[in-house]
């Protein structure tokens, strides 16, 4: 039988090697190296070894030189291995970089990984590769725009402060409507999911009305207050406001964030909020719905009820909409508000200074 070279080990490595070989937390490879290491530090034939461990000749003298040249972290520590080359040369990912930023194709607004890649002179899935790296995503495009309002650092810090640190004694109200809400119904019936096939739905439809929806966000507990009207005046604003008037609580001031719609600003409902001193409203900068977190509620009844819902009247998508309240606020969740106003203002200051360079 062949005998491998022994090894000497010293005591203090010996006693590690057989806690590493004996732990139960020990990853089985480095336990067998070790078991190696301490074998040969034993004398123990190359032979027995292997048929005690299982393993080959190769793997033995390989972890045996390995702890002669770098000791016991030699055996926990894997040697790091070359690896494979890289297919594309640092230029040619940057050159994809730069076309994808700087440039776009003659034949249309935004690339593609074919049109790149036939430019670039490399294939589709490099590409695809590279933008996947880098963080790029040339078919997706984000809508924005910035508030010219020149309140509009006041009325930041107003709204903010409400939903992070709201007054006391109060209730906070997050308020506004969802117009022109269209009661659609397809002109044949869908096809329901089955394995390995989405459900359908015609592309045309048939027009049968439309509602409006006034919507009031409690800020801290989730819940809502709705009502659905065929019209969106002041006239139903000044109902609506009513309406969240009788339902809370009388000793509670109320702080209700709304937009700059003009109905929110009419003559009577000034009149009406003199009379009434414990309501009182805040209103976001122009061109900043975003601030209102009603609009995260419209977003999320318009996905899971309306978009894919079917309604032959207006009556039937009125009771689509209620019945959608009725169990959300059964289980109310309030989206909490994390951004502060000076990560905002830092946004929108390097919004200004990017449009600013494009002029």
């Amino acid at each position: 039988m062949r005998t491998s070279r022994r090894i000497t080990v010293p005591k203090a490595d010996r006693i590690e090697l057989e806690r590493l070989a004996r732990g139960r937390n020990t990853p089985q490879k480095v336990a067998l190296r070790a078991t190696i290491v301490l074998l040969s530090g034993r004398g123990t034939p190359t032979g027995a070894i292997m048929q005690a461990l299982g393993t080959t000749t190769p793997t033995i003298t390989l972890w045996r030189n390995r702890y002669v040249a770098a000791g016991i972290a030699g055996l926990v520590k894997d040697a790091p291995r070359p690896g494979r080359k890289p297919s594309l040369s640092a230029a040619t990912v940057a050159g994809v970089v730069e076309l994808t930023l700087r440039e776009k194709p003659a034949d249309a607004t935004h690339w593609s990984t074919r049109s790149m890649a036939a430019v670039a002179g490399v294939s589709d899935t490099s590409v695809q590769r590279i933008w996947k790296a880098h963080g790029l995503q040339p078919h997706r495009v984000q809508t924005f725009k910035l508030s010219r309002d020149p309140q509009f650092v006041e009325k930041l810090q107003d709204v903010v402060g409400l939903y992070v640190d709201p007054p006391k004694k109060a209730l906070v109200f997050s308020v506004d409507e969802k117009s022109q809400i269209q009661a659609l119904d397809r002109t044949q019936p869908g096809l329901p999911m089955k394995r390995g096939r989405a459900g359908t739905m015609t592309h045309d439809y048939k027009r049968n009305g439309t509602t409006t929806l006034f919507a009031a966000l409690n800020v801290l507990t989730g819940d809502v207050i709705g009502q659905c009207m065929p019209r969106h005046r002041h006239d139903e604003f000044l109902a609506f406001l009513k309406k969240i008037d009788r339902q809370t609580p009388a000793g509670l001031d109320l702080h209700l964030i709304v937009d700059n719609y003009a109905t929110h600003k009419h003559a009577a409902v000034e009149r009406w909020l003199i009379r009434h001193p414990r309501v009182h409203l805040h209103f976001t900068p122009t061109s900043a719905s975003w601030l209102n977190l009603v609009e995260r509620f419209f977003a999320e009844l318009t996905n899971k009820r309306i978009r894919r819902g079917v309604f032959r009247s207006v009556q039937e998508l009125v009771a689509a909409i209620y019945q959608y309240l009725d169990q959300r606020n059964q289980h109310p969740k309030p989206f909490v508000w994390t951004a502060s106003v000076q990560t905002i203002l830092s946004k929108v200051e390097r919004a200004k200074e990017a449009l600013e360079a494009l002029h």
